[in-house]
């Protein structure tokens, strides 16, 4: 996740999404906060154009348009507030009530000529408001700040009554506004983004092991499986599983030393990684050797036929010793057990899935290993529930 340094925003599109949509229920509720804030003291200044103007039509017209800008405000505010705004409508949201409030403050200036000094010193304010406290990207704040700037100078030299040395200082005070405020949202950005990194950073850290990038069997209990987690109705309705052991483990550990072993167990889970459908399946290192793959909407010649490829290619794949003198080669066992989550309402059927093929492993291994066990656990299925099924080999790629 790369910080872009000019914006503070995240330089790959899909990091930033990541970031707001994240972040989407704060930003409505400081949208919504901000606005109303806002709106209160916009409306409130109505009583500088009674003293300004005294009672008549141009106090009303500046009525009228303050009442705009609050019902605009409140309008969006309350959509904030009281609708699940999408991150698209959030910023057009934020864009409709700036672009508003800005245009009825122009013509509040043109409608009180006397003051442009005063109203420089609150355009301002309102574009630090832009900068910093009306949630927006980078990019959008920039135009609309430099925007105003530039319409307001335009009719400051229409309509103003200033001398020059009031106009450099004015066009000063904007741009030192500007300035400030782009530096500030640029600074708030990637303070928060940092932040979100190291949240993410940590999340990942407590659901990964660290050797082999694999999930954790902490993650695997707290999170996939909770009820509903695996969602095998969205790919087809069976879930299966698939649990791999690695053979002669120890025997690897004590004849070549710990790093080749590691090496080793970063080989298979690479293999099993790369087998398996990102985003969709999930693969857990489940044990010292033992490693896990759930694969929703996957039946048992699926995930056979997964586990057939995997044992093949990992029988054949060679792993260099640590010290680099020597490749070392061994084999795998795997139990495969499939079911319906929908028969019992989708509880437990994750773990009963994980105990049968466990099972099944361990058979596999006593029968001789570098070898397959399957079993269906569907109430429907022709082998019937709980009734071992012969390995199958030659079956057509599944990704």
């Amino acid at each position: 996740m790369r910080i872009h340094p000019l914006t503070g925003e995240f330089a790959l599109p899909a990091d930033e999404t990541a970031f707001l949509v994240h972040q989407l229920p704060q930003t409505r509720a400081l949208l919504g906060y901000t606005l109303v804030f806002c709106t209160l003291f916009y409306v409130a200044f109505s009583i500088s154009d009674l003293a300004a103007l005294g009672y008549g039509p141009t106090y009303l017209k500046l009525c009228a348009a303050r009442a705009v800008v609050a019902a605009t405000a409140g309008t969006c505010a309350w959509l904030a507030y009281h609708r699940p705004l999408s991150l698209h409508a959030t910023r057009i949201a934020a864009c409709v009530a700036d672009v508003v409030a800005l245009a009825c403050f122009m013509f509040i200036a043109v409608l009180r000529p006397d003051e442009f000094h005063w109203h420089a010193m609150s355009l301002g304010i309102m574009l630090i408001v832009i900068y910093l406290f009306i949630p927006n990207s980078f990019s959008n704040a920039l135009v609309l700040a430099w925007g105003a700037t530039a319409v307001f100078l335009a009719l400051t030299v229409t309509y103003g009554r200033l001398t020059a040395a009031d106009d450099v200082t004015m066009v000063m005070l904007l741009v030192l506004a500007n300035a400030f405020g782009a530096l500030a949202a640029r600074r708030f950005n990637q303070v928060s983004r940092e932040e979100y990194q190291a949240r993410v950073q940590l999340q990942h850290t407590a659901a990964r092991d660290h050797l082999t990038g694999c999930f954790n069997r902490r993650y695997l209990h707290e999170t996939l499986m909770r009820p509903g987690q695996v969602r095998a109705a969205e790919h087809g309705g069976l879930v299966t599983v698939v649990l791999c052991d690695i053979d002669h483990f120890k025997r690897i550990n004590d004849t070549y030393g710990h790093a080749s072993g590691d090496a080793v167990l970063r080989s298979f889970a690479d293999l099993l990684r790369r087998m398996t459908r990102d985003g969709v399946d999930s693969v857990v290192r489940y044990g010292g050797e033992e490693f896990l793959a759930i694969l929703p909407g996957t039946d048992l010649e699926g995930g056979i036929h997964l586990a057939e490829r995997l044992r093949t290619r990992f029988a054949d794949t060679s792993v260099l010793t640590d010290d680099g003198t020597e490749h070392v080669r061994t084999t795998a066992s795997f139990g495969v057990a499939c079911a319906d989550p929908a028969a019992d309402g989708g509880h437990h059927v994750l773990r009963d899935l994980i105990a049968i093929a466990d099972k099944l492993m361990y058979d596999a291994k006593r029968g001789g290993r570098d070898r397959v066990h399957a079993r269906c656990a569907c109430a429907n299925d022709a082998a019937g529930p709980g009734r071992e099924r012969p390995r199958r080999a030659g079956l057509v790629n599944r990704r």
